[in-house]
């Protein structure tokens, strides 16, 4: 369920944590970490790999981006959609983005099957899930700013009372800036803007 505002708002965890399942003496560790793109997918993966080497299964499911419209998920050996597409549905059911849960398995020697494999992936994703504090976070819009470093103390004013984020900033004679602007504030920070005489604002098209 993707919650109300979510053009303008998205919803991540604050931190990683960890839980742990177990069925018919299979261990399922789960944690849950919030990443911002698929490298940094990547290199909790292979920490999780490289503290659990012992394990017989690393599967996982990240969803990313403010429009959550990027997504993988992986069985990693486990029957196909048994472990990968279960834990993706806890990341989905609560409207989660810039997330990954991997959950890996200690195998106990008892056929689960495949109704059993996914509800204990399930149930593992949720354990970790429910440990994490979800927080809601503004969907910025990168934009970039030139002025005259006489001008700077009047943009920080400025950039602060909107809850910008500064990405890079570029501080000589001649500043550049460029901020992450909160989708909801963009209206008001144009109008400051235009009060301030020599301020050049434009949206950024540059490398992200």
């Amino acid at each position: 369920m993707v919650p109300d505002g979510a053009e303008e708002y998205y919803q991540t965890i604050e931190r990683s944590s960890m839980a742990e399942f177990k069925d018919r003496g299979s261990r399922f560790i789960a944690l849950a970490f919030p990443a911002a793109s698929p490298e940094d997918a990547k290199k909790h993966l292979h920490q999780v790999k490289k503290d659990h080497p012992k394990a017989e299964h690393h599967c996982f499911a990240y969803r990313l981006g403010t429009d959550r419209a990027v997504f993988r998920t992986s069985d990693d050996g486990e029957p196909s959609g048994s472990a990968g597409r279960p834990i993706l549905g806890q990341l989905d059911s609560k409207g989660l983005t810039n997330t990954l849960v991997v959950v890996v398995r200690y195998f106990g020697g008892t056929l689960l099957g495949v109704p059993g494999l996914i509800h204990a992936y399930k149930s593992a994703a949720v354990m970790a899930l429910q440990l994490a504090p979800i927080v809601r976070k503004p969907v910025e819009v990168l934009y970039e700013l030139h002025f005259d470093y006489t001008l700077l103390n009047e943009v920080m004013q400025v950039v602060r009372a909107q809850q910008c984020s500064i990405v890079e900033q570029d501080l000589q004679l001649f500043c550049r800036m460029i901020i992450g602007v909160p989708k909801h504030r963009i209206p008001s920070l144009m109008h400051l803007v235009e009060d301030l005489y020599g301020v050049e604002l434009k949206p950024y098209n540059g490398p992200r």
